[in-house]
């Protein structure tokens, strides 16, 4: 896909170890709660976009295993916590979101599925800032146990849609740990 070699792989090998070797980049969002995500925007935004066609399911895997994948296995906390993707609704045969949620699996992550949906299903991409302050998601939560959560979603753009999901958590008063996101739009 990326060079146009052949490959059994959605993207090769080689292009995989080139092109998609994940940094860390932070920031804070509501309540100094932290965002880790692993790629400037402008750099997989291609990918990304693929999200809502059925490649999309592949590259997300793969972005995935790259990403999310290893940072479980070195992730370390005295408990075992939970992960809950941002609206992880199937949408063309799949969820992106649930995707890397999945990918989290770890001694450490026990990620859980069908636990923060938004009732309203406005979508931001492309979206500014006052669109999405005037269109908030309304989440429900439905989680059951006492573990500290982590968030996972696809791309931070404005903080937006984490910091709703955020204060929709504080609300049951379960505890967020943070935020992990593949892209961050901020990071030039």
């Amino acid at each position: 896909m990326l060079c146009e070699s052949l490959s059994f792989t959605h993207i090769c090998t080689n292009c995989q170890e080139t092109f998609l070797r994940p940094s860390i980049y932070k920031r804070k969002i509501l309540n100094n709660i932290e965002v880790i995500s692993f790629y400037k925007y402008n750099d997989i935004k291609d990918l990304l976009h693929t999200k809502h066609t059925d490649i999309g399911y592949y590259i997300y895997s793969i972005l995935a295993n790259y990403s999310l994948k290893e940072f479980a296995k070195n992730f370390e906390y005295p408990e075992r916590v939970s992960s809950i993707a941002i609206d992880d609704n199937i949408r063309n045969g799949y969820s992106h979101t649930a995707i890397l949620n999945k990918a989290l699996k770890s001694k450490n992550i026990k990620p859980e599925f069908n636990k923060l949906r938004a009732k309203n299903p406005v979508s931001y991409s492309g979206k500014s800032r006052e669109f999405r302050l005037m269109n908030p998601r309304n989440f429900t939560f439905k989680h059951n146990t006492d573990r500290d959560i982590i968030l996972v979603d696809d791309i931070i753009t404005t903080g937006s849609t984490l910091s709703q999901a955020i204060n929709t958590i504080l609300k049951s008063n379960s505890s967020p740990l943070f935020c992990l996101t593949l892209a961050d739009a901020s990071i030039k």
